[in-house]
């Protein structure tokens, strides 16, 4: 009887242990994806400033043809 309760807390300890690795990689899956929203949202305001630079420098460029 004693061997069935250790394996029984042993059981429940591990799928403890296991719970909680579970929400800490949910937590860092949740924070990695809002780390990629940000860098994709800085990203596209870089391109659209690129964007905005290329056409005025090439206006610039007509005008002095």
């Amino acid at each position: 009887m004693f061997w069935a309760m250790v394996a029984i807390a042993a059981g429940f300890c591990g799928l403890a242990v296991l719970g909680v690795l579970a929400i800490r990689v949910f937590v860092e899956a949740q924070r990695l994806g809002a780390q990629v929203t940000q860098t994709t949202q800085r990203i596209n305001r870089a391109a659209e400033d690129l964007e905005q630079a290329a056409a005025s420098v090439a206006r610039a460029g007509r005008d002095v043809l």
